[in-house]
This record gives structure tokens, C-alpha cells and sequence, in this order.
């Protein structure tokens, strides 16, 4: 998906899953090499690259009442997701409270699969700065 819609993708450590070239190839991901995406050790690497450059984040949780439809993203923004099971970490979605925003949905659903999330949020993302988008 990222590749697809020209996204950077960064991922941040720990990780659940693999990112050898074994498990990816075995996800089928055959973009990952295309891709080129930022590995980040910890969140702290990740903040003190990014926090500097004044960068906004958009964190994607159940937790929010703010619809996802109603942000303005730019380009440039970096979107969160955290793992499915667990969410975000609290010290980064105190980062800016205000970016936090929601896919809505019924009070008897749990979360959305992270796949899905991000496709919903990401190509909101693209579809209010289509102008910028390179076919």
C-alpha cells in the first residue's frame, strides 16, 4: 500500500512481527525491496530525528472521539498506528493529544484489522492532497 500510494514507510522497533528477508518474502511482499523502508530502534531514534523538523503526527486510536475525515492532513505528516492488540504507546500519543483521530465505528466492535486502518486513513491522507500525487 505504501509503495502504491508513494508513502515512506517507517517502522519502529520492537516490532511483533519479522522483517528478515524470509519473512517478508513468505508475507509475499514483493514491493519490500522497492520500498525502502525507515527502520527506526526505538521511538527515542525516531523523535529526536523527526521532533526537529517540526513534523506533524496523526495518531490513528480507538480512544479518540475526533473522526479521521475531519483532520487535515499535508503532506509531509507522518500517520501512527500502533499493533492491533495493544494500540499506541501513551508517551507518543501525549505528543499532541489534539492529532489524535478515529475510524468510527459501533461501541460493540473492538478495533479495525491494521491493514485495513491504515488503508482507510492513508488514502484520506492522499485523496485531500491529490494535487500532489504523481501517477
Amino acid at each position: 500500500m505504501c509503495y502504491n500510494a508513494g508513502f515512506k514507510l517507517h517502522i519502529i522497533k520492537p516490532t511483533i512481527f519479522e522483517l528478515s528477508q524470509k519473512a517478508v518474502r513468505r508475507a509475499g511482499l514483493d514491493y519490500w525491496s522497492k520500498l525502502e523502508p525507515q527502520i527506526w530502534e526505538n521511538l527515542e531514534e525516531f523523535l529526536k530525528e523527526n521532533l526537529i523538523q517540526k513534523n506533524r503526527f496523526f495518531f490513528a486510536t480507538t480512544k479518540s472521539k475526533r473522526p479521521y475525515f475531519e483532520a487535515e492532513f499535508q503532506s509531509g505528516d507522518f500517520l501512527f498506528f500502533g499493533s492491533e492488540s495493544f494500540g499506541l504507546p501513551k508517551e507518543l500519543m501525549e505528543l499532541n493529544p489534539n492529532n489524535a483521530i478515529t475510524i468510527p465505528m459501533k461501541s460493540y466492535g473492538r478495533s479495525l484489522n491494521l491493514a485495513t486502518s491504515v488503508g482507510i486513513i492513508a488514502y484520506e491522507a492522499l485523496r485531500q492532497n491529490f494535487c500532489n500525487f504523481k501517477v
